[in-house]
This record gives C-alpha cells, sequence and structure tokens, in this order.
C-alpha cells in the first residue's frame, strides 16, 4: 500500500527529521530518482532531461553503481545531483541499526553526498538518530562535501512508477495532480518502472514546464 501524497501522521512522526518538501512561494519543484543506475532505464531518462534542459536529483543504489559504473558517471557529467539510497536497497523498518548504518556508508563511499533518502521511505527514528550521529563523527575525514549536514530528503509527489498494477496515463495524472510549489517529485530509473516512467516522465516535464514550473536539484 501507499499513497501518492505521504500521509500526515508521518509527516507529523517525523517531523523535524525528514524533508518532504521545500516550501516556495515561487514555481520551483524538484526532480528526483530512485534506484539505479540502471543501463538502458537511466540512459532514457538523461536523455529526456537533456530534451528539456532540466536536472534532476539521483538517489543510487550502491550496488547498481558498482555493476555500472559508466552510467553512473554519465548522470554527473550532466550536471545531476547525487544522492544516497544504501548500498542493497535495505528496508530500515524491517533492518537492524547497525547493518542499517554500515550499508548507508558502504553506498556513501561511491556517492559522496549530503543527500540521502531511505529505500521505501521507510526508516526508524533510532537510525536517523544513529545515522546523523555518525555523519557529525565521520564527515569530515572522509568526505570531500566537508561542513555540510545530512539531509534525509523524502518526496511529497510519488508517481507510483513501480507499481505493475497502474497504468502509465495513472501515473501521470498522479504526477500532474499533486505537484505544487516545492514539491518534491519521485520517480525510479529501473527495469521495474520501465513502462510507466517511459509514457509519465517526458509527459509530465512537458506540462510542468507549460504550466511555469521551474525545476531545481536538491
Amino acid at each position: 500500500m501507499y499513497t501518492v501524497r505521504p500521509p500526515f501522521f508521518l509527516k507529523w512522526y517525523y517531523r523535524n527529521n525528514l524533508i518532504w518538501n521545500k516550501d516556495s512561494t515561487e514555481k520551483f519543484v524538484y526532480l528526483t530518482f530512485d534506484d539505479g543506475p540502471m543501463p538502458n532505464v537511466t540512459t532514457f531518462v538523461l536523455n529526456t532531461l537533456k530534451s528539456f534542459n532540466v536536472k534532476a536529483t539521483f538517489f543510487c543504489i550502491g550496488d547498481n553503481i558498482s555493476k555500472h559504473p559508466e552510467v553512473f558517471e554519465q548522470i554527473k557529467a550532466n550536471g545531476h545531483a547525487i544522492g544516497n539510497h544504501t548500498y542493497n536497497h535495505l528496508k530500515g523498518w524491517k533492518t537492524d541499526d547497525k547493518t542499517y548504518i554500515d550499508n548507508f556508508w558502504q553506498c556513501q563511499e561511491l556517492t559522496e553526498t549530503n543527500l540521502f533518502r531511505p529505500p521505501y521511505g521507510r526508516i526508524k527514528k533510532s537510525q536517523i538518530r544513529k545515522l546523523v550521529n555518525s555523519w557529525q563523527l565521520t564527515v569530515g575525514k572522509r568526505l570531500k562535501t566537508e561542513n555540510s549536514e545530512l539531509q534525509t530528503v523524502m518526496w511529497d509527489v510519488l508517481s507510483g512508477d513501480f507499481d505493475l498494477k497502474l497504468s502509465p496515463e495513472k501515473c501521470y495524472q498522479n504526477v500532474i495532480k499533486n505537484t505544487r510549489n516545492g514539491s518534491i517529485i519521485v520517480f525510479h530509473d529501473s527495469l521495474k518502472a520501465w513502462d510507466r516512467l517511459e509514457y509519465a516522465l517526458p509527459k509530465s516535464i512537458e506540462y510542468l514546464l507549460q504550466q511555469g514550473y521551474q525545476f531545481k536539484t536538491l
């Protein structure tokens, strides 16, 4: 089960810990992609973004970076932002804290970023606390982005492209009907999402540009 917009109780429960959207009176939105890099799929995304002159943020799985380093380099070469999505796409609610934190840092060695998105959007408060503590102890020693705080980023528009039961048109409608100023929108550059992504991504970008939105990276 999932909702296109995050339920209020989750935002209340995780208040002050996670970023759900960027408050803005201006028409800016943040396009994000989870689960890559993946040959062909990520390349399609990059080509689509380039055709519209749009930048986005890619929350990458470390194992996929290791398997497809050339695709990861393409993301960076195209000027997009990079985020950490753990090394093995772990579900925080079902993973002990030490394993989760270690998996984060394993991915971090590859991504070198201060942006993090929990896979499935599921993370324990204890994991958030331990991530922040380990970040504060480690950031100056292991990362190039010194003096940057860890930003744990969620979303406020979930396209649903991962849902095999969802039609491509419904995926597109999920995006255009729920996006507002400051929205963080989630697509997936994965094989599972391909049928819906291929249809909904270019249409969504075109529509949002027509509505006067500008795209920013996180």
